[in-house]
């Protein structure tokens, strides 16, 4: 659990830590330079407090010191239910999984905007291995401080979200990840998170991480034939990063009948029917929550099976 400056939301957090039904655990306490109480607290909840500088080193400097078989990744002003851990042990040696998370409600209800109550409604409905291999490059599947996993991993530092890279790097070695499908984490959105405020979470970097590993998924990179559906311009700009990686594509296809017959990049667009008549491997490039719902039921429809023929791409 690494923190910084969390004396008022940590009296709750350590709460609910200490309420676990499961209670064969350590707690190791990563201090990011904080300036007001929070070791003090830690201290006296009996966990093992150490130091780090950001918050990679904090995360890795508690990987490296924790002493479990499994570790639970936690942040200071969030709320655990008391079975989580129970839930989680259960999952992950039931399965065989590497990681398991849990779906999530957000709090408080007066800092949650619409958006953000789309994406948790979508994450938690990302439930199995092959529902996290389908949707993998939609969003981050996972609520971070949600997640339990087996010892030997590591975070990657650099210019994106470390938490979003670990499970690509995950998938692409072939490692299970799962989730309980119970509300087991209160995630608590505030103005001030990291996700809001540091670049490493921007929406560009999220959309270069993802186009990095998307390139080196076999059911892209191997693909005879790749179809982009959206070809709008943000759909452009987050594509043009996919090309950057060698992947070239055969069509566009888009639902705007002013486009359709032209050609981008000298490359047609076709209406989207005229996939119905194709095999080939579709990428969605629609970032409209409800379009991208429509657009899977579509292919669907038309004998494309999600997660083979078809990804959507966030």
């Amino acid at each position: 659990m690494p923190f910084r400056d969390a004396a008022a939301t940590l009296p709750e957090c350590i709460a609910s830590i200490e309420a676990q039904t499961f209670r064969d655990f350590e707690v190791v306490a990563i201090d990011d330079r904080s300036h007001d109480d929070s070791a003090a607290l830690c201290r006296r909840a009996g966990f093992r407090v150490l130091a780090a500088n950001g918050l990679v080193d904090a995360l890795n400097t508690g990987l490296a010191a924790a002493r479990g078989t499994f570790i639970a990744r936690m942040d200071a002003d969030d709320v655990m239910h008391p079975e989580r851990l129970a839930a989680q042990l259960e999952l992950i040696e039931r399965g065989g999984h590497d990681v398991v998370a849990t779906q999530v409600e957000l709090f408080p209800d007066d800092a949650i905007g619409a958006g953000y109550r789309e994406y948790i409604r979508w994450q938690n409905a990302v439930l199995t291995p092959e529902d996290v291999d389908a949707n993998l490059y939609v969003e981050s599947p996972f609520a971070h401080p949600s997640v339990l996993m087996r010892r030997g991993f590591a975070y990657a530092n650099g210019a994106f979200p470390e938490d979003y890279e670990l499970w690509l790097r995950l998938h692409a070695e072939g490692r299970s990840t799962a989730k309980v499908p119970r509300v087991l984490l209160r995630w608590r959105e505030s103005a001030t998170r990291a996700s809001r405020t540091d670049p490493r979470y921007a929406r560009a970097a999220f959309d270069r991480l993802r186009a990095r590993y998307l390139a080196r998924d076999p059911r892209v990179a191997n693909a005879q034939r790749i179809v982009i559906w959206g070809a709008g311009q943000l759909s452009r700009r987050r594509v043009r990063l996919l090309v950057d990686q060698g992947i070239r594509f055969d069509a566009w296809v888009d639902i705007d009948p002013r486009k359709i017959g032209r050609q981008l990049w000298g490359i047609p667009i076709h209406p989207h029917d005229w996939l119905a008549e194709q095999r080939t491997f579709v990428l969605i490039y629609v970032t409209n929550h409800h379009a991208r719902d429509w657009i899977s039921e579509t292919l669907t429809g038309w004998g494309y099976r999600i997660g083979h023929d078809f990804l959507a791409v966030g």
